[in-house]
């Protein structure tokens, strides 16, 4: 079964490392993804950009489009990784191997249904 692992965390906290503890805290989550490996198919690792980046279309007979995320919370959505594995257990169990290497946020572990049959890759 496939899931995403959703990082959440505090932008504004993230976006103010300094290079040196980001490079340390990406070298832990790699040796984490490493880790991942030896049980899941682990497939991209994606960071999405700042929030001041995205746009919102809500839903309606005449979508409104508004700059920003649709949701005001105190931690974003930072970024995911796409796995899949054998069971509901080792996805979470991913999610704990990447949660251990953050301050503060959280990995959220969320099962994926696949619309796009043909497409094999995780």
């Amino acid at each position: 079964m496939r899931y995403a692992l959703l990082c959440y965390n505090s932008e504004a906290m993230v976006s103010h490392l300094p290079k040196a503890d980001e490079e340390a805290m990406m070298a832990r989550v790699r040796a984490a993804e490493t880790k991942i490996s030896e049980r899941a198919r682990i497939g991209p690792s994606l960071r999405l950009m700042p929030t001041t980046a995205a746009t919102t279309v809500k839903a309606g007979d005449d979508p409104l489009v508004i700059d920003g995320p649709y949701a005001e919370t105190k931690e974003q959505l930072l970024g995911f990784w796409i796995i899949e594995c054998e069971s509901h257990e080792d996805a979470i169990e991913a999610g704990r191997l990447l949660a251990r290497e953050r301050e503060v946020g959280g990995i959220e572990v969320r099962p994926l249904l696949a619309y796009n049959a043909g497409d094999e890759t995780p």
